[in-house]
C-alpha cells in the first residue's frame, strides 16, 4: 500500500481527487442501472433511510458496480505488468509502482519478469559487422534461434557470427560465436563488463554493442 504519510500535500490531494473521481463514476453507473433519471433518485448512496429496502437495493447495486470496477482495474494492472515486464521492468520497479514490496510483486505476478528475452546477432564475416535483434517469450527459444543462426551463418558472408541472449533485467544469460576450428557454434562466457546490457537507445547501449563487436571479432 502507498504510505500516505510519505506523500507531500500535492501527492495526497491527487490521490484523494482520483479516489473521488472513481467514487463518482461508480455512483453514476449505479444510478443508471437502478433506472434513476438525472432528476429522480437519491443524490448519494447514503441519502436513503439506512434500514430501508430502497437503501439495501442501492447499496447492493453499488457493491456490484464497485466490484466490477475492481476486477477491471486488476485486469488493467495485470496487462500493464506484462507490458512493463516485456519492456524490462524489474520486480522492484513493479512493486514501487503498485505500492507493494518487491517480494509481494513477484508473488502476485510470477510470470511478469523474465518473460522477455532479446536475442542479439552479430552478422557478417568481415567488418563492419551488422546487428539484428529479435524478441522471444522463452529463453529456450531465444537460445535455440541464436545457436541456429550462428550455425547457419557459416554458409553466407552476411550470416550471424555471434549471438547473445538477454533477459528482462538486461543481463546476458547465454552467448556463443562461430568457432572456425570446429566449424560449429561454441558457447562462450562474456567478460564481466559485457554481462549487463544497458537499455536500447542509451549512449551506454551503443558502447556495449561496440565492445561486444570487438570481443566477438577477436575470437573469430
Amino acid at each position: 500500500m502507498v504510505d500516505m504519510w510519505g506523500l507531500d500535500s500535492e501527492g495526497i490531494e491527487e490521490r484523494v481527487g482520483f479516489r473521488a473521481q472513481v467514487r463518482d463514476l461508480v455512483w453514476l453507473e449505479t444510478r443508471r442501472r437502478m433506472g434513476f433519471s438525472e432528476q429522480d433518485g437519491p443524490g448519494t448512496p447514503n441519502a436513503l433511510a439506512p434500514t430501508s429496502a430502497a437503501a439495501k437495493a442501492v447499496h447492493l447495486m453499488y457493491l456490484e458496480v464497485a466490484t466490477e470496477v475492481g476486477n477491471a482495474a486488476r485486469e488493467l494492472a495485470a496487462d500493464a505488468v506484462t507490458r512493463a515486464g516485456r519492456a524490462g521492468a524489474t520486480y522492484a520497479d513493479l512493486g514501487e509502482a503498485a505500492g507493494i514490496t518487491r517480494q509481494a510483486a513477484r508473488k502476485r505476478w510470477p510470470e511478469a519478469v523474465g518473460t522477455h528475452w532479446a536475442l542479439y546477432l552479430l552478422t557478417g564475416k568481415s567488418r563492419p559487422h551488422g546487428m539484428s535483434t529479435q524478441v522471444f517469450r522463452s529463453s529456450g527459444k531465444a537460445i535455440e534461434a541464436g545457436r541456429t543462426a550462428v550455425d547457419e551463418g557459416a554458409l553466407a558472408d552476411d550470416g550471424a557470427v555471434g549471438a547473445v541472449v538477454i533477459n528482462a533485467a538486461r543481463e546476458a544469460v547465454w552467448a556463443c560465436h562461430f568457432n572456425d576450428g570446429t566449424y560449429a557454434p561454441e558457447e562462450i562466457t562474456l567478460p564481466e563488463d559485457l554481462q549487463t546490457v544497458p537499455a536500447p537507445g542509451s549512449p551506454e547501449h551503443g558502447e556495449w554493442l561496440h565492445k561486444w563487436d570487438q570481443f566477438i571479432t577477436r575470437n573469430l
